[in-house]
């Protein structure tokens, strides 16, 4: 005890938590007692700035995976690991890897020894406005924004580990990611201007890391509320506080407090406790030599009257422990990995007599269906429970008898093996303990367990693939220069016409009535109207009509009516459109101009600028989905907002000519934010740079980080602006010279002038590395996107490489194809122009001309997990099942962009089965086109 007493002493360590004097210790390590003394002021700032370069590195997760000893070391494990973790795992490989960049700045001489810098290393000007918001004063930060929330709700489970297990996502990436979402950088800014510290990841995969990280931190959050509700009941005990410090799901954590929740009548367990056999059932597992249940028996009292009604109590406390330790459901959890769980469904009773035979038909696959959790398809899951939420199918999980005999035998013989010698009674008591515990607690939670998980990786599944295709459809290539006439399709109310300019402008609207024996008349007015606005392109809505308003006008065009205009047609998707005509935004923007009339101009458009039309109208709408009303609308509404941001900022806008609409879609920018840049524009004028955005009110240094690599300037437009600015200026102050005034003060236009790079993908940040890279490839800012740019450009490349420019400029081989990429791209280049443009038409093919090994054109509607739906033009859509979509059947730029096939690709397919009674098509794919 007396060589024990100043070891503990030594132990507490008072001096441990001023982390900035155990830090300095190890920084001045090498200096003597007295230099250390000398130079401590000093030693803590290099201090400071090591822990700000240490964050540019990938992480070591050091502490990642390993559980925390006791509840005490919990508010330390995290700080440190947020600092260690940057250290020492990837040392070795930041001598050939890039290094990443952050918001925060390198401090110092530090970037001497670093190989490859971040991306806007070089550039002051914005730094010192982002250095300003995270990290005060100019001083780096050791954990950017997070602590108060680490520390409120932290767990027995680390968050980065959990977050890479869950989303197959390295340690060190998903690391990064928590920091910079927490900095609030958008998914659009983080996949083009983060990569190196993301290691490439598409914008996809950081949605769904955003939403597991989401999930996460929602049930810590839940456990702690719960924590504290039940410290205040004064419930809390300290293997209740461990088993909820455990819970990674909602499930789990459901499963561990329902005996807890309001209004509950309590377990059977909580009963038996409160008539005090908790003793029993502890001394029964620790000490049963000395237990004697017969002292536990009281005639008067319910529950304790007889034997078995005290052996049934110490039954239930036993089957509540097992059932929440946390190594039992382990160990049953990895059992059920090894063995065969299917998930069956059957035709209810119920449906079977009194339901509607069409809906019972709807699911006639799932009367009698059963599969493997692991082999069982996303669409399937989403079937079975609609058929189960319409009380059509039965559903359950069936887990094999082994895994219970096995499971039961492993409690009895290895887990809940009594310490000493158990006499037969209290042996039984124990085995039926345990086979109670599996029957009434463990089976079903790992029934809900099971469905959940499929049923949350079902609605996910759909949801990214909502997302997927609504990307598709929104990066449509736009049709330029064309007058075109929309068409909504109708019988009694008639045909809506309506021809726009090809700069969107509405020319003329009208109604015609194609389809009540006025057909010979209204062809020549709409003859009249194509030659008067000289229109050769007519868009035709899929909707009600859509098929017989198709043949009319490949009647007229087949007969040459048109002549001497060539007319070609297509159908477009109208889904959204009957909505959007009578919003406020339609009311707003086309006030004098009836609903009816609207949908036409809005079909109309959607062909000529996709993107431009589409998100005016809420991506729920817009009808290329599978199973959207059956999956969590918040999810879905977050995921369909995220891709349309993600497709304006990645298309980018015209700042000086783009509507508020479409503003509010860039990345870091909103409702309130985009009106303010409206205003600010028709208060000042057109926008000469991207600097001007900061005068916008409410655009502060991280909206302008966010959002500036996305918005572009027509630079044509901005330099004859200015001269005619300066030229009004210079006649103005003739004038008042003239009268002897003074003169008056040089216009904005004379102090800001347009900067070229403004009309690129390149970064403000990254703009001195690109004034450096020009300067070294001998180039001028003026001549980008001009061939000379890109043959000087070659050349160095070819001559240094990627890698050595890099080096030498100080940066990374990502931002330096970005601003390649930038310096070479044509003047007013659209990333949309590799994707697929609408399917121009001539003739109509009908349902009975269709025969196996017909070859036809068509254009994909929508993607599903189970094959893809085609528009061949016979008025239904064509299947083409999974298994016929392989990948030596896509192009080269399909396998490159990794998109597959979506809503908008032109494919030649083959007819494989024509079902005429039940209207359906199978067909295989040849090639994309």
């Amino acid at each position: 005890e007396e060589e024990w007493e100043p070891k503990s002493k030594i132990a507490k360590r008072p001096r441990l938590p001023k982390k900035n004097e155990a830090k300095t210790k190890k920084v001045a390590a090498p200096r003597s007692a007295v230099a250390r003394k000398k130079v401590k002021k000093v030693a803590i700032k290099e201090e400071m700035v090591s822990i700000c370069k240490m964050q540019l590195l990938k992480p070591k997760e050091e502490d990642v995976g390993t559980k925390l000893k006791t509840l005490n070391q919990k508010p330390e494990v995290p700080k440190k690991m947020q600092i260690n973790s940057f250290q020492g795992k990837n040392v070795k490989s930041l001598e050939n890897d890039e290094k990443p960049s952050t918001s925060v700045p390198v401090v110092g001489n530090q970037a001497k020894h670093e190989k490859l810098e971040e991306d806007f290393a070089s550039d002051e000007p914005p730094f010192k406005k982002i250095k300003s918001t995270t990290c005060p004063e100019g001083k780096p930060v050791k954990n950017l924004g997070g602590n108060k929330v680490k520390e409120e709700f932290e767990m027995n489970w680390d968050i980065v580990q959990a977050l890479s297990e869950i989303t197959n996502v390295e340690p060190w990436v998903c690391a990064n990611l928590i920091r910079l979402f927490r900095e609030e950088n958008t998914i659009p800014f983080i996949a083009r201007y983060r990569k190196e510290l993301i290691n490439n990841l598409e914008a996809d995969a950081l949605r769904e890391v955003q939403q597991a990280l989401e999930e996460l931190r929602t049930v810590a959050k839940k456990t702690h509320t719960m924590i504290q509700k039940l410290k205040k009941e004064g419930k809390l005990s300290g293997c209740l506080l461990t088993a909820l410090l455990n819970c990674r799901t909602l499930e789990e954590l459901d499963h561990v407090t329902a005996p807890y929740k309001t209004g509950s009548k309590g377990t059977k367990a909580q009963r038996a406790k409160q008539l005090g056999l908790e003793p029993a059932a502890l001394s029964l597992l620790q000490n049963p030599m000395e237990l004697n249940l017969f002292s536990y028996i009281r005639p008067t009292t319910k529950g304790l009257s007889t034997i078995q009604e005290v052996e049934a109590g110490v039954q239930h406390i036993l089957a509540d422990i097992f059932a929440k330790d946390k190594d039992t459901l382990d160990f049953i959890r990895k059992l059920c990995q090894q063995r065969y769980i299917c998930i069956q469904s059957a035709l209810a009773k119920v449906s079977s007599k009194s339901g509607n035979e069409k809906d019972i038909d709807k699911f006639q696959l799932y009367h009698e269906f059963s599969c493997n959790i692991k082999n069982i398809h996303h669409h399937q899951i989403l079937a079975i429970n609609r058929g189960e939420n319409l009380k059509i199918l039965t559903v359950k999980v069936n887990i094999p008898d082994g895994v219970k005999n096995e499971f039961c035998w492993w409690c009895v013989n290895e887990r809940w093996r009594p310490k000493q010698f158990l006499k037969p009674e209290l042996m039984r008591i124990l085995r039926n303990s345990v086979e109670d515990s599996y029957k009434r607690l463990i089976y079903p939670l790992l029934c809900r367990e099971f469905r959940s998980k499929l049923t949350s990786d079902a609605e996910k599944e759909s949801v990214m693939m909502f997302g997927r295709n609504l990307r598709q459809l929104l990066l449509t290539s736009p049709v330029r220069g064309r007058t075109l006439m929309g068409v909504d399709p109708g019988y009694k109310h008639g045909c809506k016409l309506a021809i726009i300019s090809p700069t969107s402008q509405i020319l003329h609207t009208d109604v015609v009535y194609l389809h009540s024996g006025q057909g010979f008349h209204e062809a020549e007015k709409i003859k009249r109207l194509l030659l008067r606005y000289s229109c050769n392109t007519v868009v035709i809505g899929n909707g009600t009509a859509c098929r017989e308003t198709e043949a009319y006008f490949a009647d007229l065009i087949m007969k040459k009516y048109f002549a001497p205009l060539d007319v070609v047609y297509c159908i477009v998707s109208e889904a959204g459109a009957s909505i959007y005509s009578v919003s406020p935004e339609a009311s707003k923007e086309m006030p004098d101009l009836d609903p009816n009339l609207r949908s036409a101009v809005s079909i109309a458009r959607r062909v000529q600028d996709p993107l431009a039309e589409l998100v005016k109208i809420e991506p729920k709408h817009i009808g290329v989905g599978m199973y959207q009303h059956d999956v969590s609308q918040t999810l879905l509404k977050a995921t369909l907002d995220s891709v349309v941001e993600e497709c304006v900022s990645f298309v980018g806008v015209d700042i000086n000519i783009c509507s508020e609409i479409l503003l509010r879609h860039i990345a870091g920018l909103n409702a309130n934010r985009a009106k303010n840049i409206i205003e600010w524009r028709e208060k000042n004028g057109p926008f000469i740079n991207r600097e001007q955005l900061k005068e916008v009110k409410g655009l502060g240094p991280k909206s302008f980080q966010q959002c500036a690599g996305f918005i572009r300037f027509n630079q044509e437009y901005i330099k004859t602006f200015c001269r005619e600015t300066h030229a009004a200026g210079q006649m103005v102050r003739t004038v008042t010279g003239a009268q002897g005034k003074k003169k008056s003060k040089p216009t904005p236009c004379a102090s800001r002038q347009p900067n070229p790079l403004d009309q690129t993908c390149i970064h403000p940040e990254s703009y001195n590395i690109a004034m450096t890279f020009l300067s070294f490839i001998g180039g001028n800012a003026n001549d980008i996107g001009k061939s000379d740019m890109q043959q000087k450009v070659n050349a160095v490349i070819q001559k240094e490489g990627l890698e050595g420019i890099a080096k030498r400029l100080n940066t990374t081989v990502h931002t330096l194809q970005l601003i390649i990429d930038g310096l070479t791209q044509p003047e007013g280049f659209d990333i949309r122009t590799d994707f697929d443009k609408p399917d121009f038409k001539r003739s109509i093919v009908c349902f009975e001309d269709l025969s196996v090994g017909t070859v036809l054109t068509g254009k994909v509607e929508n993607a599903t997990p189970f094959g893809v739906f085609v528009d061949i033009g016979v008025g239904k859509a064509g299947l083409i099942p999974v298994r016929n979509i392989t990948e030596a059947k896509l192009s080269k730029v399909k396998k490159k962009r990794s998109l597959g096939l979506g809503p908008g690709e032109r494919v030649e397919v083959k007819v494989l089965n024509v079902d005429i009674p039940r209207l359906r098509i199978t067909l295989d794919l040849i090639r994309v086109l």
